[in-house]
């Protein structure tokens, strides 16, 4: 079994790169003389990088297909402040020449330790109906499963196994704290939806490999298919209340915020609203952090520009002295005259 020598992360303009990746992506493109190229993304448990393929793109096509393992020769270069493979030459690897865990990304959290912690916030449902809802997910060790391994979305966000356990437990913890925050709200409803906001993504992807959508994913979305879960699961509760029902399937539809992105129903209720933001807001800090993480090219403070975001991010800088007023910072020189 080949031992990997350099990760994704660690590549960095002017290297030359023998190395296995996980063809994630693979698209022919064909420039402005009409030369074809090949388009890849490739793939190691530490992110992305991209690949082209200049010369033969037509005979390196058929070499392999999009969810193979290649070996590649390439160098890196820079192109707008990211890292870019131009690659002489690749084979297809087979899966035992590997070890399979240095190419798929998983939540860096322990899945044992969040689905645990998950459980307990289940167990912290004092409402029998809704307890009882929440027990016939997560104690079947199918549905589980699945739940432990999913990712939250396909690229956006949390687009890693276990991406979906992440993900459920950052909302079901930031709701706790807003249910204890803010008056009036139905904390067993507020939970549980945090709970359940998600369910539908177990079936509306398939992750294998790599992460795609199922069919039933893209023809009825994981917003519905979680509705009609909810509801098959309801009708054998004995004597579950409409009216809760009806507040948490609304919930569930209303979640995306607004119709534009997915939502059939714009949040009306106190619960659906708080689900809504804090979804949100984990979503995009969690796309924020791993966009940071994977930039390449130290050299920049700014992250390659996020096309759906549409701007560049700030990475920061390192800080030799974050006191505020100590000795070793010297006071800020007045300024010149004509300054403001």
């Amino acid at each position: 079994m080949n031992t990997k020598t350099i990760y994704a992360k660690d590549v960095k303009s002017g290297d030359k790169v023998n190395e296995v990746f996980l063809a994630a992506d693979k698209s022919l493109a064909y420039s402005q003389k009409g030369s074809p190229y090949l388009n890849l993304r490739l793939r190691d448990k530490t992110g992305d990088l991209d690949g082209k393929v200049w010369d033969n793109a037509l005979s390196w096509d058929k070499a392999f297909k999009k969810g193979d393992l290649i070996r590649i020769q390439a160098r890196a270069l820079s192109f707008k402040n990211a890292v870019q493979l131009s690659i002489i030459e690749l084979r297809k690897v087979e899966d035992g020449e590997v070890d399979l865990g240095d190419y798929f990304q998983v939540a860096r959290g322990d899945l044992a330790q969040m689905f645990a912690a998950l459980l307990d916030f289940c167990g912290q449902v004092k409402s029998p109906c809704l307890a009882a809802l929440l027990r016939s997910f997560f104690e079947d060790e199918t549905l589980a499963a699945l739940f432990r391994r999913a990712p939250a979305a396909k690229a956006f966000h949390h687009n890693y196994i276990g991406g979906l356990l992440e993900h459920t437990l950052s909302v079901v913890r930031l709701t706790d704290r807003a249910a204890a925050h803010y008056p009036g709200v139905n904390r067993d409803l507020l939970i549980t939806g945090a709970l359940l906001h998600d369910i539908g993504k177990i079936h509306e992807f398939s992750y294998d490999r790599i992460v795609e959508y199922s069919d039933e994913g893209r023809l009825v979305g994981h917003i519905v298919m979680g509705v009609e879960m909810i509801d098959r699961r309801i009708a054998a509760i004995p004597d579950f209340p409409a009216q809760t029902a009806m507040e948490l399937r609304h919930l569930i539809l209303s979640h995306h915020g607004v119709l534009e992105y997915g939502s059939p129903k714009r949040p009306k209720t106190l619960e659906a609203l708080i689900v809504h933001h804090i979804d949100n807001m984990d979503a995009n800090v969690n796309a924020f952090q791993e966009t940071i993480r994977g930039a390449r090219g130290e050299e920049s403070d700014w992250t390659p520009y996020h096309r759906l975001f549409d701007r560049y991010i700030y990475k920061g800088r390192p800080s030799s002295n974050d006191s505020c007023g100590g000795a070793d910072v010297p006071p800020e020189p007045p300024p010149a005259a004509g300054e403001p």
